[in-house]
């Protein structure tokens, strides 16, 4: 009972922050997207100063830092993480990450989907207060 209160306690903060943040001007991260065999790998970098506020995702997922340090939201707690590094996460998760280096994140998902809008739809909530549409294009910024 009390991983569930850590668990909403965090994303009730991040949701905060979020709100907060999208006051602010976007950054629109550089995305690759890749379908393999039933996966999909989703690899976002960054550059340092960045802060990168995420959806809530309904499945188990790895979530890779490949290269650099992050600040970044946990069950439990912020933490200051130095890739290589891989976390699980969990149904539910909705994570903050800051850059406090230049940074490579990934995260791996089995889905059934192939295409960036079919995955998104699959593996993250709807969320009307985010900042970014499906592939992390930033909202109300035409490519």
């Amino acid at each position: 009972m009390e991983a569930v209160a850590k668990h909403d306690n965090m994303q009730q903060r991040v949701e905060k922050l979020q709100f907060e943040v999208s006051k602010l001007p976007q950054y629109e991260p550089q995305t690759k997207h890749t379908f393999h065999g039933g996966m999909y790998c989703r690899e976002v970098w960054r550059p340092a100063g960045v802060l990168v506020i995420g959806k809530v995702h309904k499945k188990e997922h790895f979530y890779v830092i490949m290269y650099g340090t992050v600040r970044i939201t946990t069950n439990d707690g912020v933490q200051s993480i130095t890739g290589p590094c891989v976390l699980s996460s969990t149904p539910g998760t909705k994570r903050a990450v800051y850059a406090e280096t230049d940074a490579l994140c990934a995260t791996f998902h089995r889905v059934e989907s192939s295409t960036v809008d079919d995955a998104e739809m699959e593996l993250v909530e709807e969320d009307p207060n985010c900042m970014y549409l499906a592939g992390n294009a930033v909202k109300g910024v035409l490519s």
